[in-house]
């Protein structure tokens, strides 16, 4: 199996101040031979606007998968979010990948209220919405989902790809690991644990095939939030550090919600490891650091343990 390697850019304001620094760290991940640069999607806090940055990158970079981990389409209106995935698209020759979700309870409600969609049905409207964009790529000029009817739809800007770029669903409660097996093509979740996603693979494996859908449809992929430090001590304090700043909790709370490493390179390998062991194939990297220079200096790290640096770099 070949691991494909990504990494999450660092689009917290505070972690770059000057945006084109985000374009060279999307731009260094490529020449470390990492497979793939991601944005995600907040309304909490100042930073980059994800459609925005990876538009901007797909016009520097010529290899690099751009993706979302992951675009909240709650937060735009579904016909103009067609048309924006669309462009990006095509401004990258194909190599854009959208992960979707419905926003964290407890964290995301703020967000909806925001962006003046209830926050009921919210899971019903992600899936409508994303049969949307697929059916106005295709051409069709009439929608009736469950949330979602248009009558009469706009003639739309079609993707590079017939069909779409890859959508990919964020999350594992046991609704989504059904929805992801039967609608989507990738799925991205951050189980704390391994068995966890091996149990949570198979369930979307099996919704697959009762679907009718192929072997190998849906692409088992994994954020992590990886930290690569002299001991483990040392990482989990920074991690501690981070948790707090992001999200203001302590990191034995978030360990407990999403998968995190910190520790010395073999350490931190092997925790990626039984993740890989457990069906994962694509690894989307959160880098725990406070800065884009301690940013740019975890991506160097992490890219020499999971493949070697190629030469020349």
């Amino acid at each position: 199996m070949n691991t494909r390697l990504g990494v999450l850019l660092p689009t917290q304001h505070s972690q770059w101040k000057d945006a084109r620094r985000l374009l060279d760290f999307g731009l260094h991940a490529e020449r470390l031979g990492y497979d793939s640069v991601w944005a995600n999607d907040t309304l909490i806090g100042a930073r980059a606007e994800p459609l925005a940055t990876l538009s901007a990158l797909a016009a520097v970079t010529e290899r690099v998968t751009l993706g979302t981990a992951a675009l909240l389409p709650a937060f735009r209106r579904p016909v103009l979010a067609a048309q924006e995935l669309a462009t990006v698209d095509h401004l990258s020759a194909g190599r854009l990948i959208v992960t979707v979700g419905a926003g964290f309870p407890g964290r995301s409600e703020i967000e909806y209220a925001v962006s003046e969609v209830p926050w009921e049905r919210r899971f019903g409207r992600l899936h409508d919405t994303v049969a949307l964009w697929r059916a106005l790529w295709s051409g069709e000029r009439t929608f009736h989902g469950a949330v979602l009817r248009f009558d009469d739809l706009p003639e739309s800007t079609p993707s590079h790809r017939p069909g779409g770029p890859p959508i990919w669903l964020g999350g594992a409660s046991p609704s989504a690991l059904v929805h992801a097996g039967r609608r989507y093509d990738g799925w991205l979740p951050y189980p704390p644990d391994p068995d966890d996603y091996r149990a949570g693979l198979a369930t979307v494996r099996r919704a697959a095939t009762e679907a009718g859908r192929p072997a190998g449809a849906v692409t088992p992929a994994l954020f992590v939030t990886v930290l690569v430090t002299g001991d483990v001590a040392r990482g989990e304090r920074e991690l501690d550090a981070y948790c707090r700043s992001v999200y203001g909790v302590p990191y034995e709370v978030a360990r407990t919600i999403q998968a995190m490493v910190a520790g010395p390179a073999d350490h931190v390998a092997a925790t990626l490891g039984r993740y890989l062991e457990a069906g994962a194939e694509h690894l989307v990297c959160r880098l725990a650091a406070p800065d884009m220079d301690a940013q740019l200096e975890q991506l160097e790290r992490v890219a020499e343990i999971v493949r070697p640096v190629p030469a020349g770099r």
